[in-house]
């Protein structure tokens, strides 16, 4: 998915503060932002911005155009993920009211609606009611799963020598595109709904970390369990993949793969 491309045609320049702008999604984001020309405050606890207690939104919000949420929880126990995302989105709607903000994006989660056992998810689909609900324009950008988190997936499906996982279709994609997204959707006009984005291929969960621990060295094994539980909820073929049509990175997990590994061992 290519930053500058799909990208309004305006001589625009606007005043854009990234909440959580200094995490892996954050952050090439801000670069992005920062490419085309706009003015771009990276914004969280170390800056001296905390949605959470709303330390600093107001001063870092004076003059925004857009806010782009992009944090994400400390924690993923379901009461802790809960209040952090009721208390971050709140605040910095009610802070972003005040200050005229006239386009609210937001980064979730595809699938977020389907999965209710999972605390995090419920937490993600309440951020998204505040957000809907509030009187600002707003984008929701849905994510698939990153495949920089893969390894995560094959930690938690984890026993011993064994990784139990089940064969759900997923639709994963790189960073860099969901940055690439979300630069879109921040110089496009706001939605007032949801965008989906995925990769540009379908795999099943236990290939894609067969692959990722083949391609690694690791010794382990995947062992196929439909039963296997992602993050404490159970999966079928359409959990966590987009509808009919979401915008899809360029990025194949392969190849990302083997780019990853060749940096690592250069």
């Amino acid at each position: 998915m290519n930053t500058n491309s799909h990208l309004n045609n305006s001589s625009k320049l606007l005043k854009i503060v990234v909440i959580g702008g200094t995490g892996l999604i954050g952050t090439k984001l801000v670069n992005n932002l920062r490419t085309l020309g706009h003015d771009v405050v990276a914004a969280s606890p170390k800056s001296g911005v905390n949605a959470v207690t709303g330390e600093g939104l107001a001063t870092v919000l004076v003059g925004a155009n857009v806010v782009v949420d992009v944090a994400n929880s400390p924690s993923f126990e379901d009461q802790a993920v809960m209040e952090f995302f009721q208390k971050s989105s709140g605040n910095l709607l009610a802070a972003a009211a005040v200050a005229g903000v006239r386009h609210h994006v937001a980064l979730s989660v595809v699938g977020a609606d389907r999965l209710p056992a999972s605390g995090y998810l419920r937490a993600k689909v309440a951020q998204e009611k505040l957000i809907s609900a509030s009187k600002i324009p707003y984008t929701i950008v849905r994510a698939t799963q990153f495949f920089e988190f893969v390894a995560s997936i094959a930690q938690g499906g984890t026993d011993g020598k064994t990784v139990r996982l089940p064969p759900a279709m997923m639709q994963p994609i790189v960073s860099d595109d969901v940055a690439a997204a979300l630069t879109r959707a921040v110089v496009e006009a706001p939605v007032n709904g949801i965008v989906e984005i995925a990769g540009p291929e379908k795999i099943r969960q236990d290939e894609l970390v067969r692959r990722y621990l083949r391609a690694t060295g690791d010794l382990r094994t995947v062992v196929t369990d439909p039963k296997a539980r992602y993050f404490g909820t159970e999966l079928d073929d359409q959990s966590i993949t987009p509808g009919d049509h979401p915008r899809l990175g360029g990025v194949r997990f392969d190849d990302w793969l083997a780019g990853t590994l060749q940096r690592k061992s250069a």
